[in-house]
C-alpha cells in the first residue's frame, strides 16, 4: 500500500519551525507533495527530509518567498520532471513530476484569482495546464495531480455557496473548468469514497473560521481512471496544523 498526502504547507520554513519533521516521522507517508513552499531549497534545512528516509525534489518560484512546490518520497523515482516546460507557468514553480514504473505523482499549485489580473492569468493557466495534461496523459496513462487548485467543485465543498458564489474559488467558469477536467479521465478520490458535507482542506485565518469550519474543500488528489482499481482509501487530515491548509491523502495498492 502507499500512502500519498497533498499538502500546502504555506511557507516550509514556518512548518518546520512548527515542527512539521516530527509529524511526518510519526505518521510515516511514502509520498508528500507539497505546494506554497516559499522558499529556495539552500533557504531551508532538507536534510531533515534526508534523516527521516525521503529522496526530496523541489521546484521554487523565480521570485523569492511565492509559490512553489516540492514532492518527498520514500521510494526513489525512475524520473523526476520539473515544470511543464511552459514558461510563464515554470517561472512561478507550480508543477513537479516524479515517475514510478507502475504510476506517476504531480504536485501541482494552481494560481488564485484574488485580483482581476490574476484571475485572468488563473484562466489562462488552467486552459494552458489541461491542453499539457491531455497530451501527458498519452505516454503518463497513470497519473495522480495532487495539489492546490484554487476551486471548489460543487457545492458541498465550500461552506457558504450561496455568498461566495461570485468569488474567485467558487465562480462557475471555475466550477465548470474542474468539472471538465475531472470528467476528463479523472477520479477526485476523496468524494469517490466520502460523499458527506462539511469536509474541507482550507481555511481562512481570519473570523475563526477553522475552529467553526467554516472551510472550503480546494485541495485535491485526482487520479487517472486507469488507476481506479488501486484506489483503497482517500482522506482529509484537519487536525494537522502547520498551515491554513491540512494535508489531504490518498492509499493505493501498486
Amino acid at each position: 500500500m502507499v500512502n500519498i498526502l497533498s499538502y500546502n504547507i504555506n511557507g516550509i520554513r514556518a512548518a518546520i519551525r512548527k515542527d512539521l519533521s516530527s509529524w511526518l516521522e510519526n505518521y510515516n507517508p511514502d509520498i508528500v507533495c507539497f505546494q506554497e513552499i516559499k522558499a529556495n531549497e539552500e533557504q531551508f534545512d532538507s536534510s531533515i527530509f534526508t534523516e527521516l528516509g525521503y529522496y526530496h525534489y523541489w521546484y521554487p518560484a523565480k521570485k523569492k518567498g511565492y509559490s512553489g512546490v516540492g514532492i518527498i518520497s520514500k521510494k526513489e523515482p525512475k524520473n523526476i520532471v520539473y515544470g511543464t516546460g511552459i514558461e510563464y507557468m515554470d517561472n512561478e514553480g507550480r508543477n513537479l513530476r516524479i515517475d514510478f514504473d507502475n504510476f506517476s505523482v504531480m504536485s501541482l499549485y494552481l494560481p488564485s484569482g484574488t485580483n482581476i489580473d490574476r484571475l485572468g492569468f488563473k484562466f489562462k493557466y488552467m486552459d494552458d495546464f489541461a491542453s499539457y495534461i491531455n497530451e501527458l496523459k498519452q505516454s503518463v496513462p497513470k497519473l495522480i495531480i495532487g495539489g492546490d487548485y484554487n476551486i471548489c467543485h460543487n457545492a458541498i465543498d465550500i461552506h457558504d455557496p450561496i455568498r461566495n458564489a461570485k468569488v474567485s474559488g467558487f465562480l462557475p467558469k471555475e466550477r465548470e473548468w474542474l468539472d471538465k477536467f475531472i470528467n476528463n479521465g479523472f477520479i477526485d478520490t476523496f468524494r469517490y469514497f466520502d460523499s458527506t458535507p462539511h469536509k474541507y482542506s482550507w481555511w481562512s485565518y481570519r473570523a475563526n473560521s477553522r475552529a467553526n469550519n467554516k472551510g472550503w474543500r480546494i485541495d485535491y488528489l485526482l487520479a487517472s481512471t486507469s488507476l481506479e482499481s488501486n484506489l483503497k482509501e482517500s482522506f482529509i487530515l484537519p487536525d494537522v496544523y502547520h498551515s491554513d491548509h491540512c494535508p489531504i491523502g490518498l492509499k493505493i495498492k501498486i
